[in-house]
C-alpha cells in the first residue's frame, strides 16, 4: 500500500469520529498513542514497553473493557519515565465510543509499520500532521516542507553540530535536518550524537510537544530511555542557557498583548514584562521578539535560516533599531521573498531570513544581501497548486551552498526579469528606516488586463490582502500599546 493510500485510509476515519465531537488533533493524538503501541509490538526487542501495555490484549478485550484497558495503558506509560512518560504524560482516551475504538485498533493493526523503513514511517505520520494542517486552524504553523528543505540545503547542517528551533511546533526543521544527514555515511559516534544531543527544541503547546517527541522517535531519535532536548515552555521566557550551531525557525506569526521581553531593568518591573539583558530593544511584536532571541541563541560562528512576515522588514520603531542591529552584529547576506499561498492560513507574507554571527568589530558585519524574489508573478495555493521542492530549485543553485563568495546576479539591465540581486550595505542603511522590504521586478498582474487570473485566484488574492492588512493594523496596535 502507498503512503498517499495508507494515508487517506487512516484519515478518513477521522469524519466518523467527528460525529462524536473529536476534532482533528485529537484524532492525531490518538493516532500517535496507538501508532507507538504498534511499533513496540512489532519489535519487541527494541521497545521494551511495561507487561500491562500490551497491543495484542486490545485486539482480543471485549468492547466494554477495552476502554478501561486503553485508558490503563496511557496512565501506565505516562508514569513509566524517560520518552514514555514525555510522550504520555497527560495522555487521555478521547474515543468513547468502544466499537469506533476498536475499529481505529484494527485499522492500525492491519498494518506491519515497522517493515517498513524510519523514512516511510515518519513520512506517514508526516502526511498525516499536514493533513491536520490542511483542515484545522493549525495551519499557519505548518511549514511548508519544501521551504523547509531548502533552508537545510542552504545552511547545510553538519555532523556533530547543534540544531536548534525555539518555537519547534511538530518538528519539522528536525526532519528536514535528518533527512539531510543521512544522505551521508555517518560515524557510529555522529550516528549517537544525532540520536540524543544535535536536536533542541522548545514548544510552548503540550499537545504540539508530544508531536514532535512521536514525530521525532518514528524517524529513529531518542529511544525509551533518553530523549531528545525538547522543552514545553515558552523560550523567550526560558532565555538562552546554551549556545547553539545552528537555528532553523519558523516563529509564530502574531502580536503578543502580554509579557512583553525587555532588556530595561526597570521596565522589567513591571507587570507584563520580563528581562532579556541580551536583547537590543523592548516590543510587543513576536516576530520581531523571536529574532533578537535567535541571534542571542548562536554561538560565535553559529548561523541561521528564520522564516519571518513582511512587517520584520519595514516595520518602524523597535523594527528599525532591530534591523539596523542585525545588520551590524551579523552577517545578514540572503533574503528569500517567499509567494503568497503557500501557507494554509490566508493573507501570510513571509520570507526567510538567512544570517551568520560574526565578531564584533568597528565595521557592519553585513556587507551586502543578496534577495530572491520568489513572489512576484508567482501563484501557489495548498491545494490546486502547491509549492514543492522544484520550485526552488533555483534559488537553491543562486544562494550556491558550498560557496557563496562566487554567487552572481540574474538581474541585469539586459535582464530586469532576473530574480536574483544583491544591494550593498551602504544601499540598505541609506533607506528610509532601513527598509529591507525590497522589489524590482514588474507585477504583471497589475498591468496585464488581457490576462486576468481565473475569479477563484483573485477572491483568494482579496481574502490574503485584507488578511495580511489586518495582521499589520494588529502589529500597530500593539506598538501603539507598548508605547502608551
Amino acid at each position: 500500500m502507498t503512503t498517499n493510500t495508507l494515508v487517506a485510509k487512516i484519515w478518513s476515519f477521522c469524519d466518523t469520529l467527528r460525529d462524536d465531537g473529536l476534532g482533528y488533533g485529537d484524532y492525531l493524538e490518538q493516532l500517535t498513542y496507538m501508532l507507538f503501541l504498534k511499533m513496540a509490538d512489532e519489535n519487541k526487542d527494541t521497545y521494551i514497553l511495561p507487561k500491562a501495555c500490551n497491543w495484542k490484549e486490545l485486539l482480543v478485550l471485549e468492547k466494554g473493557d477495552l476502554l478501561s484497558k486503553y485508558e490503563f495503558v496511557l496512565k501506565t506509560l505516562a508514569e513509566s519515565g524517560g520518552m514514555l512518560t514525555k510522550i504520555f504524560v497527560g495522555a487521555k482516551n478521547k474515543i468513547n465510543d468502544s466499537a469506533k475504538l476498536e475499529k481505529l485498533i484494527k485499522l492500525i493493526d492491519a498494518e506491519n509499520w515497522t517493515s517498513k523503513d524510519v523514512d516511510i514511517k515518519g513520512e506517514i505520520y508526516e502526511s498525516l500532521l499536514q493533513k491536520n494542517a490542511e483542515n484545522s486552524g493549525a495551519g499557519q504553523y505548518f511549514t511548508p516542507r519544501p521551504v523547509i528543505a531548502a533552508m537545510v540545503k542552504c545552511t547545510q547542517p553538519k555532523p556533530n553540530e547543534t540544531i536548534s528551533d525555539p518555537s519547534c511546533g511538530t518538528g519539522g526543521f528536525f526532519l528536514g535536518t535528518i533527512n539531510y544527514l543521512n544522505q551521508f555515511k555517518l560515524t557510529e559516534s555522529q550516528k549517537r550524537f544525532l540520536k540524543f544531543e544535535a536536536f533542541h527544541g522548545w514548544e510552548i503547546e503540550k499537545s504540539t510537544a508530544r508531536l514532535c517527541l512521536m514525530n521525532l522517535f518514528l524517524h529513529g531519535i531518542g529511544d525509551l530511555k533518553e530523549t531528545p532536548d525538547i522543552e514545553v515552555t515558552d523560550s523567550l521566557k526560558a532565555g538562552v542557557k546554551k549556545k547553539v550551531d545552528l537555528v532553523l525557525a519558523n516563529p509564530p506569526f502574531g502580536i503578543s498583548s502580554s509579557d512583553i521581553p525587555t532588556p530595561d531593568k526597570k521596565q522589567a518591573e513591571k507587570e507584563g514584562y520580563f528581562l532579556r539583558a541580551d536583547f537590543w530593544v523592548s516590543t510587543s511584536n513576536k516576530q520581531l521578539a523571536f529574532l533578537q532571541h535567535i541571534v542571542a541563541m548562536l554561538n560565535e560562528t553559529g548561523r541561521a535560516a528564520v522564516v519571518l512576515p513582511d512587517n520584520v522588514l519595514f516595520e518602524g520603531g523597535a523594527g528599525e533599531t532591530i534591523r539596523k542591529k542585525l545588520l551590524e552584529e551579523t552577517s545578514l547576506h540572503t533574503i528569500l521573498r517567499l509567494p503568497t499561498g503557500i501557507f494554509y492560513a490566508q493573507g501570510v507574507k513571509a520570507n526567510v531570513l538567512f544570517f551568520e554571527k560574526k565578531p564584533k568589530t568597528d565595521n557592519p558585519a553585513t556587507k551586502e544581501i543578496w534577495f530572491y524574489d520568489y513572489r512576484t508573478n508567482i501563484r501557489h495555493t495548498p491545494k490546486k497548486n502547491p509549492l514543492r521542492s522544484e520550485h526552488l530549485k533555483d534559488f537553491v543553485e543562486c544562494y550556491k551552498p558550498n560557496n557563496i563568495g562566487s554567487r552572481t546576479e540574474t538581474w541585469s539591465k539586459n535582464n530586469e526579469n532576473g530574480r536574483w540581486k544583491k544591494f550593498t550595505y551602504d544601499e540598505l542603511i541609506s533607506r528610509d528606516k532601513t527598509n529591507l522590504d525590497i522589489f524590482w521586478l514588474k507585477d504583471n498582474n497589475l498591468i496585464d488586463l488581457d490576462n486576468l487570473p481565473e475569479p477563484d485566484a483573485l477572491i483568494d488574492e482579496i481574502i490574503e490582502n485584507i488578511q495580511s492588512a489586518l495582521e499589520s493594523f494588529k502589529t500597530i496596535k500593539g506598538n501603539l500599546e507598548l508605547n502608551l
